[in-house]
């Protein structure tokens, strides 16, 4: 067991020096979670590298993106890891409904180790991509499921739903409903005045469920100023 670690630990120590030269720099991520132990932190310098592999052979992240790998997804994935901390929510489980390549689940995943994590996709290549990353980095924490959110049973049900602006929100919540036992997270950004209200009225939520926080009061760079967490939590109401 102790020499199996010692080769997983070596070989993300390749990889992290190797995405630091790419130009896919993870310091962004420490200056807002400086409490990362140093295996977390060896974990998220590896992401940049998996990904850029993985990206080449089956493109699950726009190409020009790849650049801002650490901002656009690592980073902003982490964003329902700080509103979760900072609102005492402490989850056993969380479902990350149409995870793509692992996102926001695999990063959740890194920096919440005491979490189960359910990474679900209907793309069979992007679930791939979340088996083969979450094992380079020794993930036991995420189980990848190639599946319809709507074709799973409770089994399956978890403490929240997380996912990233997969769909209208009113589309969405029919989907993940049997899959949550608390509530959902919902990466989005723009104006969401609208869409939060027809979701309201065809998926017959209660108003006082619904909230919305702003990214931008936990980080400073602008991509960030537009970006926002839908939070659903009926069983409140």
């Amino acid at each position: 067991m102790g020499q199996s670690r010692t080769k997983v630990s070596g070989s993300l120590r390749t990889i992290m020096h190797f995405s630091y030269f790419c130009g896919m720099n993870e310091d962004i991520v420490f200056k807002y979670f400086p409490e990362l132990d140093a295996r977390q932190r060896e974990r998220m310098a590896a992401l940049g590298q998996l990904y850029a592999e993985w990206n080449a052979k089956i493109n699950v992240i726009s190409r020009k993106d790849m650049d801002s790998l650490y901002l656009h997804h690592v980073l902003h994935s982490l964003a329902i890891v700080r509103y979760i901390r900072d609102n005492g929510l402490a989850p056993a489980s969380v479902f990350d409904a149409g995870c793509g390549g692992g996102f926001p689940g695999i990063p959740m995943a890194i920096a919440m180790p005491e979490c189960r994590f359910t990474l679900c996709d209907s793309i069979a290549k992007k679930i791939k991509v979340v088996t083969e990353v979450s094992a380079a980095l020794g993930l036991d924490n995420v189980k990848p499921v190639w599946s319809r959110t709507e074709d799973l049973g409770p089994e399956y049900r978890c403490d929240y739903v997380v996912s990233r602006a997969v769909t209208e929100l009113r589309r969405f919540v029919p989907l993940v409903r049997h899959l949550y036992r608390k509530g959902i997270l919902y990466l989005k950004g723009g104006d969401l005045s609208e869409e939060i209200a027809a979701c309201v009225r065809e998926c017959r939520i209660d108003p006082r469920a619904v909230s919305v926080t702003d990214i931008s009061g936990y980080f400073s760079e602008e991509f960030f100023e537009s970006k926002k967490i839908i939070c659903i939590f009926p069983q409140k109401h």
